[in-house]
């Protein structure tokens, strides 16, 4: 039987930072543009980390198998999806080299959003079932030089059981504009937990790192201003002594993730002469 966290706040004590004894490897999403013209190509790559150990970087760590990754999914602005799982390609040269990918090409404007989540029991040396959610998004706009100015649906809640929800327009960021996201547990903020801003090609320091993390407070959100333009994956973990069984298999904790990845540019567009 499939046994449900409490959603209940006053629950959040039992909560800790996952440590470098769980070998937990994390999926993130990106894509190669922000903003594409309606009716073009966005290319959708999926990448294995290993953040849950530690290792806070954009570092590859093995590659995620495309039968685990059979739910990616496009989430189009009216809210309906298309999945992308069975168009995934391989474009390693061997089983634990390079990552996943795949192209979707936009029919609507506004914004998308990409989703994975996983579900299962991982082994080594206590069964723990691992819970993560990765995510992602873009725009497709009419014209590429006027993009609307008040796009909505970045903060489309998807029901991920640990989830990161951005909380500001990301078309309009750049260096030393606010990346605000909200962090939400079974639907609800979680407050108190520790939330990475990792920017492509920086390794965050062992413990905590007071340059790129932040605690999100009593309404779930967090908020860092990025200093360069480059990719910065966003990246929140909880551990919880919840015991049960799933799929037939038992599990002695519960381990959740949750990923966003923003691009960045160099130039906020909002800034354009």
């Amino acid at each position: 039987m499939i046994r449900s966290f409490p959603g209940c706040l006053a629950l959040l004590g039992i909560f800790f930072q996952c440590g470098g004894t769980l070998q937990a490897h994390d999926l993130w999403l990106q894509t190669n543009t922000t903003v594409v013209r309606t009716g073009d190509a966005v290319h959708i790559d999926c990448m294995l980390g290993n953040h849950g150990n530690d290792h806070r970087d954009f570092k590859l760590a093995g590659k995620p198998a495309i039968e685990s990754v059979k739910d990616l999914a496009v989430v189009l602005p009216d809210g309906t999806r298309r999945n992308l799982g069975a168009e995934l390609a391989d474009l390693g040269m061997a089983p634990k080299d390079g990552y996943l990918a795949t192209r979707f090409v936009t029919g609507k404007a506004g914004v998308h959003l990409v989703a994975h989540t996983a579900d299962r029991v991982v082994n080594h040396g206590t069964p723990i079932r691992s819970l993560r959610s990765a995510k992602c998004a873009f725009v497709a706009s009419t014209l590429l030089d006027k993009v609307p100015a008040q796009l909505t649906g970045f903060d489309r809640v998807l029901g991920h059981r640990l989830e990161l929800v951005p909380d500001c327009d990301l078309v309009n960021l750049g260096p030393g504009t606010a990346l605000k996201v909200r962090l939400l547990l079974d639907g609800k903020p979680a407050p108190g937990v520790k939330v990475s801003f990792i920017p492509r090609g920086v390794t965050l320091r062992e413990g905590t790192d007071s340059e790129y993390e932040r605690v999100t407070d009593k309404e779930g959100r967090a908020s860092f201003s990025p200093r360069v333009g480059t990719y910065h994956l966003i990246a929140a973990h909880l551990k919880t002594s919840e015991k049960g069984t799933v799929a037939g298999q038992a599990y002695d904790a519960t381990q959740y993730s949750a990923t966003f990845t923003v691009l960045v540019p160099q130039q906020c567009p909002c800034c354009d002469d």
